[in-house]
């Protein structure tokens, strides 16, 4: 991918922000706070200041913002804020930190605060007492859940950077795709470990989430438990791979099945149902096509085989595994598909004597139509 000045990824930041003052703006908002610690973890920090973790970001309507460290030399390193100040300065205190940084901007009283809607009772009355003065605001339908719909749309360099998560995904895939052939991969910790190791090489984070590795006894389950074992893998049946790498901060997220050996009838139209219902919805990923439909699609399909999905069909990823939109039969009918969402789309079944099925692959919706990303598949050994 492009490789980004500090300039770029600063008016980058600086737009995200502006975005959210705008919308502060609009509803009234002088000041928003966003924490993120071992209390309550807010991926928006990252977000908006491309600071990693464990910090304190407050924005101010007119008088700029400042991000509160735990790391100040991580953040003096990747973080693009107006003014950093270490935390180490209010001992640690998170309402203090608040308060201090009010006083740095020079925030005057009366005015609107929003903290994050996550924040326990006890730690709200906390806010008050210190911010006596403010009208300190702690609801839903926050600043916070309109960050949660801005980041569903993801900007170029989000996009790109998914999209280098899904090459590198991709390539490992083709990996063990080549060592389960040649017999190098035999236990679920070897592909496990595997798709670590590779992660790193290509310069990787992390993996997006502990790999998920089933063999056919295990293979049932959704999200097998343990994630994985020193049993066999693959093994004769249906076996389930889920794994994502994380590549400057966004992840990609695929899930592919291995079918070994001589399959059952019922084992081949778990597989034939799955792939129908990945081809026949991913139609329905484009633009201002309600969520639901897509869902119903699959709920459809394998109805009529009088099978049922225990999961939703997809979800958004970027910088979390798990982000809006959920594509789901609940999802309401007014929430769409729109140009610049990267969306899962996860067809499975499961039955514990016949094993599961799952194919998953991450969707960017586009102005006029879709681009899979991804390109996981059914292997047949």
């Amino acid at each position: 991918m492009k490789n980004y000045s500090k300039e770029e990824l600063k008016k980058i930041y600086n737009d995200r922000v502006n975005n959210l003052r705008s919308y502060m703006f609009d509803k009234g908002i002088d000041t928003v706070v966003f924490c993120d610690n071992e209390d309550c973890r807010d991926i928006n920090i990252r977000y908006f200041t491309g600071h990693p973790s464990d910090a304190i970001f407050i924005v101010s309507l007119t008088n700029g913002d400042v991000l509160i460290p735990w790391d100040e030399n991580l953040a003096n390193q990747f973080a693009f804020a107006d003014r950093i100040v270490p935390w180490t300065r209010y001992e640690r205190d998170t309402v203090r930190a608040v308060k201090g940084a009010m006083s740095l901007l020079k925030i005057n009283d009366k005015t609107k605060v929003e903290i994050p809607p996550t924040t326990p009772y006890p730690l709200f009355l906390e806010y008050v007492d210190a911010l006596a003065g403010y009208e300190v605001r702690c609801r839903n339908n926050s600043v916070h859940e309109f960050v949660t719909a801005m980041r569903a749309v993801k900007d170029e360099y989000e996009i790109e950077c998914t999209k280098e998560a899904a090459k590198i995904g991709d390539k490992i895939i083709e990996l063990i795709e080549k060592q389960v052939k040649n017999g190098k991969i035999k236990t679920e910790t070897d592909v496990a470990l595997l798709i670590e190791a590779e992660c790193r090489k290509y310069g990787c984070e992390r993996t997006g989430f502990d790999t998920l590795a089933a063999g056919p006894d295990r293979s049932y389950a959704i999200h097998c438990f343990p994630n994985y074992t020193n049993g066999q893998w693959p093994g004769n049946g249906l076996n389930i791979l889920d794994f994502g790498v994380v590549y400057n901060g966004y992840t990609s997220d695929t899930t592919l099945t291995i079918a070994k050996g001589r399959l059952s009838k019922d084992q081949l139209k778990l597989i034939e149902l799955v792939e129908t219902a990945a081809e026949k919805c991913l139609e329905l990923y484009k633009k201002d096509v309600p969520l639901r439909a897509a869902a119903a699609k699959a709920d459809e399909i394998f109805a009529k085989a009088k099978k049922s999905m225990p999961h939703g069909l997809g979800h958004g990823i970027g910088l979390e595994i798990h982000e809006y939109p959920f594509v789901r039969g609940k999802a309401n009918i007014q929430d769409v598909f729109a140009p610049g969402m990267i969306v899962t789309l996860e067809p499975g079944l499961y039955d514990p004597k016949l094993g599961g099925v799952r194919l998953e692959n991450d969707v960017l919706v586009t102005q006029d139509g879709n681009e899979v990303i991804t390109h996981s598949k059914i292997i047949y050994l």
